[in-house]
């Protein structure tokens, strides 16, 4: 078996990449077929004894497309962006060229010259409307004809035969005097669907944004030890085996295991959990995560596309790369559709003619059903609703990043949330400080402790700062300061000896806790980290930290149980503590110590089971998981990658706006399939009509404009309707 992998051009939708797959697929020897219209790449499984590669992209090729050479693919992102500037122009020439023929037509202007028997102004829109339908809206026409081959039809196949069909006539019309011209109605549907393929483009180019800035996560240079000496290189020359040097605050270069030394690291990037990790000799680091306190000094072990990093952008490229493109509803009823309108076209010409006898008379009923099954109101169906849809959306906080994201919404029965970010703040906050007997007081607690806290930049040190700080306690100057790494701190305040830190380290420097121990597993078990703090040889209290609930989240899963979707906790802390956060907020399942891969897996597993799953996330470590679920929801306050990899943003960070986000879905959707039916029950209902020659073309067209109205009227409701 081999591996074929090309790019294809000229897709503009989620059913050409259907129509590619299906084409490849039906080819002997093909065993399976990808085509990823966000990356405009096919990927074919095929045996070579049955089929060469370049049948294959002959068969993309013969179904209308285009396949690009290596040289033009290189560059994924450069060929978005050729693809974006070439509809903006389209679509910009289509509006600009039309509008004329628009007011021209609507306000019956006449000029004062005439030319061949016409008007000026008839001339000026016979040009016009044929540089926009024949010119500009080419595309249509090389699709239908592509499709014709096939023995298909889609939108594009309605779009040319509503187009065509109003221009010629227009033209057959203006040569034989009929008073009766549509050349505006040609020129608008062009101009519309140019405008609405922009729109699709540049959507699509930011499909590739998330793995762009994964890669740009990784540092560039690392410092190697080779001959005794420290060298700056470029990353790309490290090797498995090199000894290098990390200092606080950089970037670690690679993954590996530390050799010398000691620090703090913040893993985010990986488990999403803003508490930094204690590493010492022997622990493991991974590249991209911050060295945030000690220098130490690590053994490279995996290098290049073999580092955690690597993995995860090669997990969100696949995942990305492997969902299903949704057939849109239009194009599936349209391959119906338009066969049936051709044929009723056809019957009503010869019918007309053996029962009349004249051309004329038998080409005009024809036009007329043409014309009332013009796809306007088709193509107006879902953009409208999508686009009022995403306007509220976007009022509102959610960033409704496509259509498609509102089509999978509508269908969503589990909701998996990570914890950190998501259903937490995301930061350590003070929860309590406790005084122990005869010790003093709680804000004498609070205060010796940030007195020394003030010194290390830990993010628990700092929450310890910020609670004393916002009880305006004042704090008192430190000496002799010593930072105990991944441990405490140390120091003297007028002149008694201070210790802050973990319980592990008091009993280390000798302080009993056994007085004390209830009252510390008891916050333990509540998900909260507890510092002791010490001074002049005596435990003086404890301070317990925890990342905090955000305020709505418990109301947030209560709302997702009565909608009937059920929920997921998942988060890369300890069993312990994740139990007791999903506790409080009502969440039954939990999958905890979850690496970015682990939560990808999750919800495979999930859809394996026939679930839809929507994936809820901040951080980096979430994007494999935002990518594979089949709706990605980003919590706007967290990464960059995270939220490029989510179909839906909610900017506000509320997990009520999750809530919120699932009831636009399901309501844009709904409003997506009442306009498609309005839309064909306009047209099937006035095609009798006009085979029978009860409805003229003008009639038609007005038919036309009154579906589009309703169309765009029932869109606008979703205004109306309540969210929460």
């Amino acid at each position: 078996m081999a591996t074929a992998t090309f790019a294809i051009g000229g897709m503009h939708c989620a059913a050409c990449a259907v129509r590619n797959e299906r084409a490849l697929v039906k080819i002997p020897g093909v065993l399976k077929a990808n085509v990823n219209l966000g990356t405009r790449r096919a990927r074919v499984d095929f045996d070579e004894a049955t089929v060469s590669e370049a049948r294959l992209r002959d068969v993309v090729v013969q179904n209308g497309y285009e396949v690009l050479s290596d040289e033009a693919a290189a560059d994924p992102r450069e060929l978005a962006r050729q693809e974006v500037q070439a509809a903006r122009q389209k679509a910009f020439w289509a509006i600009a060229l039309g509008a004329p023929v628009v007011v021209l037509a609507m306000a019956d202007i006449s000029l004062p010259w005439d030319y061949l028997g016409s008007n000026l102004s008839i001339w000026i829109q016979a040009a016009l409307s044929t540089m926009v339908i024949l010119g500009l809206g080419f595309e249509f026409h090389r699709g239908m004809i592509a499709q014709t081959r096939n023995l298909a039809a889609n939108m594009d196949t309605l779009i040319s035969l509503g187009t065509l069909a109003a221009l010629f006539y227009s033209l057959w019309a203006m040569g034989t005097g009929h008073a009766h011209l549509y050349f505006e109605t040609g020129a608008v549907i062009a101009a519309l669907i140019l405008l609405g393929r922009y729109f699709e483009a540049r959507s699509r180019g930011q499909a590739g944004d998330a793995i762009e800035k994964l890669m740009d996560l990784g540092a560039k240079t690392a410092r190697v030890i080779r001959d005794g000496e420290e060298r700056n290189i470029p990353i790309e020359q490290v090797n498995v085996g090199d000894v290098l040097q990390v200092r606080p605050g950089e970037k670690i270069p690679v993954d590996g295991i530390i050799v010398q030394g000691a620090s703090t690291v913040e893993e985010a990037m990986l488990t999403g959990e803003s508490m930094p990790v204690i590493k010492t000799a022997g622990d493991e680091v991974f590249g991209a995560t911050i060295n945030l306190s000690g220098a130490f000094q690590m053994r490279a072990t995996k290098v290049g596309q073999d580092t955690v990093l690597a993995q995860i952008v090669r997990m969100v490229s696949e995942a990305q790369g492997n969902k299903a493109p949704i057939q849109k509803l239009a194009d599936r009823v349209s391959g119906i559709f338009v066969p049936v309108v051709l044929g009723i076209a056809l019957a009503t010409a010869l019918g007309w003619y053996l029962f009349t006898g004249d051309v004329t008379q038998s080409f005009v009923p024809a036009v007329a059903v043409l014309l009332i099954a013009c796809p306007c109101s088709l193509g107006l169906a879902t953009p409208t609703a999508i686009m009022v849809g995403t306007g509220i959306g976007a009022r509102r906080g959610i960033l409704i990043k496509n259509g498609e994201a509102l089509e999978r919404g509508q269908k969503i029965d589990v909701v998996i949330l990570d914890k950190t970010g998501t259903l937490t703040e995301g930061k350590p906050k003070v929860t309590e400080v406790l005084a122990f007997q005869g010790k003093g007081s709680i804000d004498n607690v609070l205060s010796i402790a940030a007195s020394v806290e003030r010194l290390s930049e830990h993010p628990l040190a700092q929450a310890v700062v910020q609670a004393a700080r916002a009880k305006n306690l004042s704090l008192a100057e430190v000496g002799d300061f010593v930072s105990l790494s991944g441990k405490g701190i140390r120091g003297t305040i007028e002149g008694a000896s201070v210790l802050v830190g973990s319980p592990r380290l008091m009993r280390e420097q000798g302080f009993r806790l056994d007085d004390y121990v209830e009252q510390i597993e008891a916050r333990e078990a509540r998900a909260q980290t507890v510092v002791a703090v010490a001074q002049g040889g005596e435990l003086i209290g404890i301070i317990a930290i925890a990342d905090t609930l955000k305020e709505d989240a418990k109301a947030a899963v209560e709302r997702l149980h009565s909608a009937g979707i059920k929920t997921v906790m998942i988060t890369g802390d300890n069993q312990k503590t994740a139990q007791a956060v999903a506790a409080q907020i009502g969440i039954g399942h939990v999958i905890a110590e979850a690496l970015p891969q682990d939560k990808a897996e999750q919800v495979q597993l999930l859809q394996e089971q026939g679930k839809h799953v929507a994936f809820v996330g901040d951080g980096i470590n979430d994007a494999p998981a935002l990518a594979q679920a089949d709706l990605g929801i980003a919590i706007g306050s967290g990464t960059d990658i995270a939220i490029e990899a989510g179909n839906i943003v909610l900017v506000k960070g509320s997990p009520m706006k999750i809530i919120e986000a699932l009831r636009l879905s399901r309501l844009t959707f709904r409003t997506i399939k009442q306009n498609l039916f309005w839309a064909f029950f306009y047209n099937l209902a006035a095609i009798p009509l006009a085979a029978f020659g009860l409805l003229n073309p003008m009639i038609a067209a007005g038919a036309m404009a009154l579906s589009s109205v309703s169309v765009v009227g029932n869109s606008l409701r979703i205004k109306r309707q309540k969210l929460t």
